[in-house]
């Protein structure tokens, strides 16, 4: 099923994120474990990365996605990146997902890397999002920036950006992590006033360890709001406290984000089911009454 035609059967759509084990030697099998965990949940859609910080993957995010289409009967939604890819590598990589029945693509630039020049083929997430339009029938995902893309001088013309993506053939959005609601209501306005009228998910990632968050925002650019930085620095040094509170969070995030119409809540696991399923299990009344009032 493409995730376009989900967005309009539901008011608040519900999708996960797994990556592919990145360790060297670590077996693919060990995922496999972390979904028959996560499936039970009935996600509307699970979507699967393309390597990690640029890094151009093998087959294991098709393989991934099709275990969780024909195994778990998930939708599943893969990655794709372009800034490092030839135009044939591409091509492969379109012709491969077809083969496997995967309708669903999140198309991104990716993550430049300063010791590897990048391929010419593609620019922009945009290059992508047409050549995958041309070459097979996909209902196409792409990436937002509550807070602005790291590399773009303003909120705005990055909102003016990311509609050349929508123009190109995107169908939804997808929002980088953030921890204060009030950029996501920002972004929001700005987009509909630029004319963007896709679904937009937000994305959230449940803080759970001080190393990990920090490493995180240095990637992406999020910024701590203050009531986030007093749990970190109160708990950070309690892994079990801290835990507790980054799930305390997230849940209040995204209750908040469902009473204020969010079209869906996109979850970033890091593989880590236990965290899921806590996160889940705060949200699930919520997220079943505020799709109970569409019936």
């Amino acid at each position: 099923m493409k995730l376009s035609e989900q967005f309009s059967r539901k008011k608040v759509v519900l999708s996960l994120e797994v990556f592919p084990p990145k360790k060297n030697g670590t077996s693919i099998e060990s995922i496999y474990s972390t979904l028959e965990r996560l499936c039970p949940l009935r996600p509307d859609f699970i979507s699967v990365t393309y390597g990690a910080g640029g890094n151009a993957a093998d087959h294991s995010t098709c393989e991934i996605a099709d275990a969780l289409k024909n195994r778990y009967h998930i939708e599943p939604l893969a990655h794709m990146t372009c800034v490092n890819s030839s135009r044939k590598q591409v091509l492969d990589t379109l012709r491969e997902l077809r083969q496997a029945g995967i309708e669903n693509i999140l198309a991104l630039r990716g993550d430049l890397k300063p010791d590897v020049p990048p391929q010419s083929d593609f620019r922009y997430a945009r290059d992508l999002i047409e050549t995958i339009r041309q070459n097979g029938d996909f209902s196409i995902a792409a990436a937002c920036y509550p807070e602005g893309h790291p590399e773009c001088d303003s909120l705005e013309k990055d909102v003016e950006h990311l509609r050349d993506k929508v123009d190109a053939g995107a169908s939804h959005l997808i929002s980088q992590l953030f921890f204060d609601n009030a950029d996501f209501y920002r972004f929001r306005d700005l987009a509909e006033k630029k004319g963007i009228h896709i679904p937009i998910e937000a994305g959230i990632m449940p803080v759970i360890n001080q190393k990990q968050i920090e490493r995180m925002v240095s990637l992406c650019g999020a910024s701590l709001p203050k009531p986030l930085a007093r749990i970190i620095n109160r708990y950070g040094g309690n892994s079990t406290a801290m835990r507790d509170a980054g799930i305390a969070y997230a849940v209040r995030q995204i209750i908040d984000l469902l009473a204020n119409s969010v079209q869906g809540i996109h979850l970033y696991t890091m593989n880590n089911a236990d965290v899921a399923l806590r996160v889940y299990e705060g949200i699930s009344s919520v997220l079943e009454c505020e799709n109970r009032s569409e019936d």
